[in-house]
């Protein structure tokens, strides 16, 4: 079997001319607006979508998770998962920042490297992310332990690095050349965060690899049938870690955006980030059993996320309340996959 007749999205999913799944999810999106919109009205006397600094900030709370979700969307397509995006977040976000510092901080924590272009922080947080990713590829390529494992190894590692790297510490007073990478700007009068600029700008990227290359055919066949694809002639190792590498650079990348917005690092940075990121992608189509997905899907489940959690709020919903329906909402959309999986096997 050459490798043109390795099975893309579109095999995977069915030969069926049909609907992309991606309309679906969005009418969801539009759905949850709608209802929160005239909720809006009965309970608060205001409109959810007509103010345009909460729709700002609600493009801006999902960009950091849709940059990792991109991410570990391809790594769920392989059948695997990453738990440690989140950790990678914290760690690259502490190293990023160190190197950002500038010369009026008295506890610099590289006194000798302060002032420094910020490309050389931009560089760190992303070759952080990216060495975690390879560790993680190769754990699970070369060693065959699950993917569940080697990344929770991972994530509790990172955690501790991010802790142990200033013993506990926050990284503050950073150069406003590397803090301008989380600012916004104004885009014919609409707000628009640097940060969600570069998750399109990732987004679109890895939908085109996926689609039209063949590192994507590669990773859906992986997914979908690692035999078929072992016997297709297909390095599944040495693809793994590529997929496993560019997750965790698109984690560092997350790290990085992160420090900036914040104007410092702290090693409590990305806690919980990972699940987000995982619910985003299962909510947009993703499947858990792999070899199905798409960044289309995963950007709009990103989106679905950030308007839940700015709905809830402007509803006054409390935090715990939002937390228990968010779970709800994640065990309901793995449910609806596993309905949707069943459904594939049958016809």
């Amino acid at each position: 079997m050459s490798t043109n007749e390795i099975a893309g999205p579109a095999n995977v999913i069915g030969s069926k001319k049909r609907l992309p799944p991606e309309v679906s999810i969005l009418g969801v999106l539009i759905g949850i607006a709608i209802v929160f919109e005239i909720l809006g009205w009965i309970f608060v006397g205001d409109s959810f979508l007509a103010n345009k600094q909460r729709l700002s900030i609600i493009i801006l709370q999902v960009s950091v998770i849709g940059i990792i979700a991109v991410g570990v969307t391809q790594v769920i397509i392989t059948a695997g998962v990453d738990l440690s995006s989140g950790s990678v977040v914290g760690l690259a976000a502490m190293v990023a920042a160190s190197l950002a510092q500038t010369s009026a901080n008295p506890r610099a924590v590289y006194p000798a490297l302060t002032d420094m272009s910020p490309i050389w922080a931009i560089l760190a947080g992303l070759g952080v992310g990216l060495l975690a990713g390879i560790v993680n590829g190769s754990l699970v390529a070369r060693t065959k332990i699950p993917p569940f494992i080697a990344t929770l190894g991972m994530m509790v590692s990172a955690r501790g690095l991010a802790k142990w790297y200033t013993l506990g510490q926050p990284v503050a007073l950073l150069d406003d050349s590397f803090t301008w990478f989380g600012k916004s700007f104004n885009i014919l009068g609409f707000p628009l965060p640097l940060p969600v600029i570069i998750f399109l700008l990732v987004a679109v990227i890895c939908h085109i690899a996926l689609t039209y290359t063949r590192y994507g055919k590669f990773t859906y066949a992986i997914g979908a049938n690692p035999q078929a694809a072992r016997v297709s002639g297909i390095n599944i190792g040495g693809h793994l870690i590529k997929v496993y590498a560019i997750a965790g650079l698109l984690s560092g990348l997350a790290g990085v955006m992160t420090a900036a917005r914040a104007a410092s690092g702290q090693p409590g940075m990305g806690v919980a980030y990972e699940l987000d990121a995982i619910a985003a992608a299962v909510i947009g189509g993703t499947s858990l059993s792999g070899g199905v997905g798409r960044i289309t899907g995963t950007v709009i489940g990103t989106i679905i996320l950030g308007v839940l959690t700015s709905g809830f709020t402007f509803l006054k919903v409390g935090a715990y309340y939002q937390e228990i329906i968010k779970g709800i909402i994640i065990v309901a959309a793995v449910i609806i996959d596993q309905h949707r999986q069943n459904k594939r096997k049958k016809a």
